[in-house]
């Protein structure tokens, strides 16, 4: 019997838990069986269709499905309208960057597009056998309700699905598969069905992110995303600071530019799909959601909501402290609010509602571990101010009490769940970059495990949410740009949760199953005693690019582990930020390499002890002698990648040369005063923390 901290996210696309599938030693959807339940075999195969196919939404879902059913004689069909703009074939140079243009016109020539007059259908469809139909027409209720009457009065067995950003699957009689924007390139897809399905679980193996989520006008991400627009228009309401001022407050303490976002999706569709799931929230549950005049008028108007450049200097002000907690009121309270809705509604799992936040709506931090950290009591009295300001809000869904379960492992364990049978654990990472939340949840996790009495576990992500390892959240670095004693506390104490990993456990695997695991990530999984990987996985320590020193001791741990004939290896990885491939990694930096059932087997013989084809390396405590200067290096991109190199070259140094006990604090010293550097301030690191701090 499987124990959890809570419910892995796995579990709700009715593919387990992730211990069963190294149990098993093979994942658990295989994509041609999935293809065949949902398409037909063989002979029988039939097609894909997506319907307003030359649309923006239409357009992105048939590059991504269709290059990802190539393979499997999946044929797709674009459906639209004679005269619309051709938005398939606009998206076939970035088919030729992805893929090469070999295999870029192999996804083409399996792209068939039809047009149609809306009232039937072509007689050319037959041929192709239509299986499954993927809605992406106008977000007008009675036109999708005539679309499925047509295409079920000729094709009464065929399945639909429509993307939908608001209307629920009640309304509309069809499940939901919402895509989140970019439609071409975001994986995340909000699901709808009365459970797990055959499509949901072809697009998890399939390599995308298919999210259940209940059955609730504009399903979660649309709640947050239009929700967030409308705090912005509220303010300026309230205030008349201008949208695009407006825009660089809710970056600075959310994330998102809701308002260039607007622009970008291109003003004219995305506000009136932002007004169309506001109108329809407003109606459901009132005044929290009412659409604001000034987005009525640009919706009518299809107007932007950024002036041109030059405008902007005339109206440049930063508002005080007093000014910036009222603007907090107003957007913070607001959003909690709604929050507060759909915990209420049991819009989805904890961890999912969290997610989409981050992975669709760009905010930094999810809604939730945002409320997490600011307890429930600040989180009421935030709202309280914010009814202060706009009382209405305060006689429609506001529900406190969905606050009272804050202290629950569903709440505590947003982005780290562990798991165990009584003998074995697996710890998984849901979260792609390394922040404060993970590491207060990873410690939490190994606590648990610790406390059940587990001695050997693997480490991962959780084959659903993070499908990377990106290495460290750099916006946690923010605040030690200017703080030596920041820095060395992040350094510092991160450090000390990787070595948990090294010291508390009998054996430890570090399991990489991405497209890449980097930075601080691999440093993370460097500290277990075996690290596996797939094949294809990037391996990479780029921080000599951003520019940083690795502050998880990747300048001394992987040296520790290594033969010293293999250090210049390790040196050049760190020195030049280029990724390699994990096959080509064995022997020097991971253990082993192979296909994903070859690596969750080694994975699963080492944790269980039987490794006789896996000796584990010798791990140096003491100091480490002669570790090589003089490798061969191309010249540096710059100036600042240089003193960079040189910077990580004295880490390494330093770290190296002293025992264990003493490297965590110099590869931390080093580090931090790194980050206070002009040569840091001035990288991507200070550059984003200027655009996103000085307003």
């Amino acid at each position: 019997m499987i124990k959890s901290m809570r419910q892995p996210t796995l579990q709700t696309l009715g593919l387990g838990n992730v211990l069963e599938i190294f149990l098993n030693k093979h994942l658990p959807a295989n994509p041609m069986d999935l293809v065949d339940t949902v398409f037909g075999s063989g002979d029988d195969r039939g097609s894909l269709v997506i319907s307003g196919a030359n649309g923006i939404v239409g357009a992105g879902k048939t590059m991504q499905l269709g290059s990802r059913l190539q393979p499997y004689n999946v044929t797709t069909v674009g459906l639209d309208f004679p005269g619309s703009s051709d938005a398939i074939n606009k998206h076939y140079p970035g088919l030729v960057r992805a893929f090469g243009r070999q295999s870029a016109d192999q996804i083409m020539s399996n792209i068939v597009q039809l047009t149609y007059d809306g009232k039937h259908l072509p007689s050319e469809l037959n041929g192709l056998k239509p299986r499954f139909l993927l809605e992406a027409i106008p977000e007008i209720l009675e036109l999708k309700k005539a679309h499925y009457y047509l295409f079920r009065e000729t094709y009464p067995t065929m399945d639909i699905r429509s993307v939908t950003s608001g209307f629920p699957s009640s309304e509309l009689g069809a499940g939901i598969a919402h895509p989140a924007f970019p439609h071409e390139i975001n994986k995340i897809w909000e699901i709808v069905e009365s459970q797990p399905s055959p499509f949901t679980q072809l697009l998890w193996s399939l390599g995308l992110i298919p999210i259940p989520v209940s059955d609730h006008w504009s399903f979660v991400l649309d709640v947050l995303f239009c929700g967030i627009t409308l705090t912005g228009l509220r303010y300026h309401q309230a205030t008349n600071m201008p949208y695009w001022k407006i825009d660089k407050y809710i970056r600075k303490h959310f994330g998102p530019n809701p308002f260039r976002a607007h622009d970008a999706i291109g003003a004219k569709g995305a506000n009136f799909l932002t007004w169309s799931c506001l109108h329809d929230l407003d109606k459901q549950y009132g005044e929290l959601f009412r659409p604001t005049e000034d987005l009525i008028e640009h919706k009518d108007s299809g107007q932007n909501w950024y002036p041109l450049n030059h405008f902007r200097p005339l109206v440049n002000w930063t508002i005080d402290g007093d000014e910036e907690e009222n603007f907090l009121n107003w957007t913070e309270g607001a959003l909690f609010q709604m929050a507060s809705l759909m915990l209420h509604e049991n819009r989805g799992h904890l961890s999912h509602i969290n997610g989409i936040g981050e992975l669709c709506a760009q905010f930094q931090q999810g809604i939730l571990a945002m409320m997490r950290k600011m307890g429930s009591s600040a989180i009421i009295k935030r709202v309280e101010a914010y009814h202060n300001l706009h009382p209405e809000a305060a006689q429609c869904c506001w529900y406190p009490e969905s606050f009272d379960q804050i202290e629950s492992p569903e709440w505590q364990q947003l982005y780290v769940n562990a798991e165990h049978d009584g003998k074995i654990g697996v710890i998984t990472i849901s979260r792609e970059s390394y922040n404060w939340d993970v590491d207060r949840e990873l410690n939490q996790a190994i606590d648990w495990l610790k406390n059940e009495k587990i001695e050997r576990v693997i480490v991962t992500g959780d084959f659903h949410l993070s499908t990377q390892m990106v290495g460290a959240d750099t916006s946690e670095f923010f605040p030690a740009l200017i703080d030596v004693e920041t820095g060395f506390n992040v350094s510092s104490t991160w450090s000390q949760t990787a070595r948990r990993l090294h010291n508390e456990f009998n054996v430890s695997v570090g399991y990489i199953n991405g497209k890449r695991c980097l930075g601080g990530f691999l440093e993370l999984m460097v500290h277990c005693h075996y690290i596996v990987s797939t094949d294809e996985a990037n391996l990479g320590m780029p921080e000599v690019t951003l520019p940083v020193i690795p502050g998880m001791e990747g300048c001394h741990w992987p040296f520790r582990k290594a033969n010293s004939t293999d250090w210049p290896k390790l040196v050049r990885l760190l020195l030049t930020g280029k990724s390699i491939l994990a096959k080509d990694a064995v022997g020097w930096l991971i253990d082993y390499s192979g296909t994903v059932d070859d690596s969750l087997q080694a994975a699963w013989e080492i944790v269980s002890g039987n490794t006789d084809k896996f000796p584990q390396k010798e791990f140096v405590i003491e100091a480490l002698k002669e570790i090589p200067l003089d490798v061969s290096l191309p010249a540096s991109e710059s100036p600042a990648m240089e003193t960079t190199q040189k910077a990580i070259l004295d880490t390494i140094q330093h770290s190296c040369s002293v025992p264990l006990s003493e490297a965590l604090n110099i590869q931390a010293r080093h580090s931090a005063d790194f980050m206070t550097s002009q040569v840091c301030n001035e990288g991507m690191i200070g550059s984003e923390c200027a655009k996103i701090e000085d307003i």
